[in-house]
């Protein structure tokens, strides 16, 4: 079973938290995820500024 992700670094921009974390080989990955309800964006991302830029160009679909 695996183990869930430990966020760290994690900043809110509108509705989307970014945050980082270690995979299964050590390697820092950077997740940013909506939090709307029914919204459901998540992206995973090798860089932070990729992440960023994602959470501040997302828009929910109403």
């Amino acid at each position: 079973m695996a183990r869930p992700n430990r966020f760290y670094d994690v900043i809110r921009i509108g509705p989307v938290q970014v945050g980082s974390h270690y995979d299964g080989r050590g390697r820092t990955k950077h997740t940013a995820a909506c939090t709307a309800p029914g919204c459901g964006f998540s992206a995973a991302y090798r860089d932070r500024a990729g992440a960023e830029l994602a959470a501040r160009t997302h828009h929910c679909n109403p």
